[in-house]
């Protein structure tokens, strides 16, 4: 029972909108009218400032990594339960009962909920991240390139139970699906360039 308990707050907690509350308390608007009409961080940091952005970033961030302890907590420290509460807030980012099941990408909620479970693997693929973002400009195919390679690394660093990699392999390739249209933006060469200095 505690089990399915964690997992129904994971997703409650992965669900809470964010960006689009910090974007409508603290701009006036909704952040799903502008941009790429995405309720994270880079969407935010987009349309609005700096200051919103990152505010975004790490309370999405956040969200995961608490809902991630407090199945923890209710389960012992299962590893097949800690990683499913993951997914459950990965899942409730981007598909939110509070917005009509239409959220994010759910990234920065990815990172959140594996800093708990992962804390090495993850800080590699933010490495990753980094490094791609820097060379390319492009925060998605940071994300696309960090996110993909994350599961190996899992793998190779931490050696966990299968549970975890699986968690961690079907986590990647959702968060992979949900930037389908960043691929093919990518693709086309008409992706958004990222530069923090216009983000004022």
């Amino acid at each position: 029972m505690l089990e399915l308990l964690s997992l129904i707050i994971a997703y409650l907690l992965g669900a809470i909108p964010f960006g689009y509350l910090l974007v409508k308390i603290g701009a006036g608007k909704d952040v799903r009218a502008s941009g790429s009409r995405n309720i994270g961080a880079t969407n935010v940091l987009r349309t609005t400032n700096r200051f919103l952005g990152v505010a975004t970033l790490i309370l999405d961030a956040g969200k995961g990594f608490l809902a991630v302890w407090i199945a923890a907590r209710l389960t012992h420290n299962s590893a097949l339960w800690t990683s499913a509460a993951a997914l459950a807030a990965i899942a409730g980012h981007a598909y939110p009962v509070f917005l009509s099941f239409q959220g994010g990408k759910a990234v920065a909620t990815f990172i959140g909920a594996f800093l708990y479970i992962a804390p090495i693997p993850l800080l590699a693929s933010l490495l990753v991240f980094v490094l791609v973002v820097a060379g390319t400009g492009y925060i998605s195919a940071g994300s696309i390139i960090a996110v993909g390679t994350f599961p190996l690394g899992v793998w190779l660093i931490l050696h966990p139970g299968h549970e975890v990699v699986l968690h961690s392999i079907v986590a990647a390739a959702f968060i992979l699906y949900r930037h389908k249209s960043n691929l093919q933006r990518l693709r086309a060469g008409t992706e958004y360039v990222f530069r923090w200095k216009d983000a004022e």
